[in-house]
């Protein structure tokens, strides 16, 4: 890991930030937080959507900006879901987060569904500008007690 994980918590909320570096090796690595944050607080949102829109986020902020500057994961639980951001050093927006496409993705294309996945899967989503270029983010609700993992 490229810094230390910073941990907050308080009885309503806890949230992690960390710094990974600006390669593919920081994709495992977020999934790996997210799950381990979610898992230790016996958290209800759904972990694996978690872990694959966190895996998306991370890897377009890899693959889409440039710079080797780390880029930072914030992971946020509240009773109300969770609440996960990617910080790049890019300001430009992402492509079409908050509404969809004009056009479906190629299916024979290996890449373009990314942002599709994340307006499917998330509760909301969406980009805003920081002091250093963007945080992309989405959130996911607490699931009903009747679905979740036993």
């Amino acid at each position: 890991m490229n810094g230390p994980a910073l941990q907050d918590r308080s009885a309503a909320s806890a949230s992690w930030r960390i710094a990974l570096p600006h390669t593919a090796a920081a994709v495992p690595v977020a999934r790996a937080l997210v799950r381990t944050a979610l898992a230790e607080l016996e958290h209800a949102a759904d972990s694996d959507t978690a872990e694959l829109l966190t895996a998306e986020l991370v890897a377009n902020a890899v693959e889409h900006t440039a710079g080797n500057g780390p880029i930072e994961l914030v992971v946020e639980l509240l009773p109300s879901g969770c609440q996960v951001e990617v910080h790049d050093p890019d300001p430009a927006p992402p492509g079409n987060l908050t509404r969809p496409a004009d056009c479906d993705p190629d299916p024979w294309q290996e890449h373009g569904r990314g942002l599709l996945l994340i307006r499917a899967l998330s509760s909301s989503c969406g980009h805003r500008p920081t002091d250093s270029g963007k945080a992309v983010w989405f959130r996911l609700p607490v699931l009903p007690a009747q679905r979740r993992p036993m």
